[in-house]
């Protein structure tokens, strides 16, 4: 009988959070772009109800709210009204965000956007505004994670303007020293696969470079488009399809059935903010539609293996509070689930993750658990400097 998970004081081993954020500091374009720019550059607006992210002059708006709210009670949540005074300045700061994490037990931290999880394309489509817009944040967080130890584990952004720029930035990413990128469109810069894709696809490939996709980035037509009333019950609706996972499922069959897997057996997928529990439905009714549908359409002579065989090699995905996706993690890759605490964004739990932890895994086996806090995120990354168990445990 394995030994099962009860309380998070029996942990021995480093927490790894495969899933936090940083606000990016409201003078990280202004500071880095050329002044011909600085104009068109994202900056933050001071507003009766508090700060706001301005793109290209006012053409795209996103509030400082649901972003920055670490440490407040759920009644102070609000879209509208915090500033980068009010908000944790763990958000920005890093040296504030390791002793978040030390109050929170968490050891080690992979990092992702706020103002641009919706893609780089929220910049402008400008290209070169855009591909500078890119350069400038990979740049400032390489910065950002400097200094921690190897505990701010940073993930590049890529951009969406063509596949050459794609390429460029992901040649940066890993030989400048992250550990991942973000893509929020196929490489050739539409959310349609072409053949031109192969090259950035056998460069990530041939570098063992997880390559991410963060829920609602990757969507046609956008999702900013439902987000007219923040103060409604239809949005707690649409906030509920995309914690379950929904805008996700259109995303994954576009990358899953696009054969490229054929291709490049060995690339690595990161579903990130995913949750898990709707994964094997997907992969149940993928491998029958495939089943009964590859001869007629001919996608037989474009891919031999069944989806869910795919996607056990090739996908990890990240999970929050997701107990209905621990019920049923045997029916998909244990080694490739992890679990995110979402700091500082309206899905953390901070500083209380322990508890979240132990309402998480509650009787599932330990030596599982220890794969989705710890293992699976130090393998896919290759954070081999991080130890396998804490000091004196």
């Amino acid at each position: 009988m394995p030994e099962l998970f009860r309380d998070a004081a029996s942990i021995t081993y480093p927490v790894i959070d495969c899933g936090a954020y940083v606000n990016e500091p409201p003078d990280l374009w202004l500071a880095r772009l050329p002044s011909k720019w600085r104009d068109r550059a994202p900056q933050v607006k001071r507003v009766e109800s508090g700060d706001l992210w301005i793109f290209d002059g006012g053409r795209a708006k996103w509030p400082v709210g649901l972003s920055a709210v670490a440490g407040l009670s759920v009644f102070d949540f609000k879209p509208m009204g915090i500033t980068y005074e009010s908000m944790r300045p763990g958000s920005f700061d890093a040296r504030a965000r390791l002793d978040d994490m030390d109050a929170d037990g968490i050891f080690a931290q992979i990092l992702y956007p706020s103002v641009t999880l919706q893609g780089a394309k929220i910049y402008n489509h400008d290209r070169d505004l855009q591909v500078a817009c890119v350069h400038a944040y990979n740049e400032w967080l390489l910065e950002f994670c400097e200094g921690s130890g190897g505990r701010l584990i940073g993930q590049a952004i890529l951009p969406t303007t063509n596949l050459d720029d794609t390429v460029a930035q992901l040649e940066y990413a890993f030989e400048s020293g992250h550990r991942g990128a973000v893509i929020s469109s196929f490489p050739n810069g539409t959310l349609d696969p072409k053949p031109e894709d192969d090259r950035f696809w056998a460069l990530a490939e041939e570098a063992g470079f997880p390559i991410a996709v963060h829920i609602g980035s990757f969507v046609r037509g956008g999702m900013a488009g439902r987000r007219e009333s923040w103060s409604s019950l239809a949005f707690v609706g649409m906030a509920a399809l995309t914690r379950a996972g929904g805008p996700m499922l259109p995303v994954v069959c576009d990358i899953l059935f696009s054969g490229i897997f054929q291709r490049f057996p060995r690339l690595r997928i990161v579903l990130v903010e995913s949750n898990i529990g709707w994964i094997p439905t997907l992969l149940e009714q993928s491998d029958d539609m495939f089943r009964r549908y590859r001869w007629y359409t001919g996608a037989v002579n474009e891919q031999k293996e069944m989806p869910s065989d795919i996607f056990f090699r090739n996908f990890w995905a990240s999970f929050m509070i997701d107990t209905v996706g621990m019920d049923l993690r045997h029916r998909m890759n244990v080694d490739h689930l992890m679990w995110s605490s979402d700091y500082p964004h309206s899905g953390t739990d901070w500083p209380d993750s322990r508890i979240t932890i132990e309402r998480v895994f509650r009787d599932v086996p330990v030596d599982e658990v220890e794969k989705m806090l710890h293992g699976n995120c130090k393998a896919l990354y290759g954070l081999d400097h991080i130890p396998d168990r804490l000091p004196g445990r």
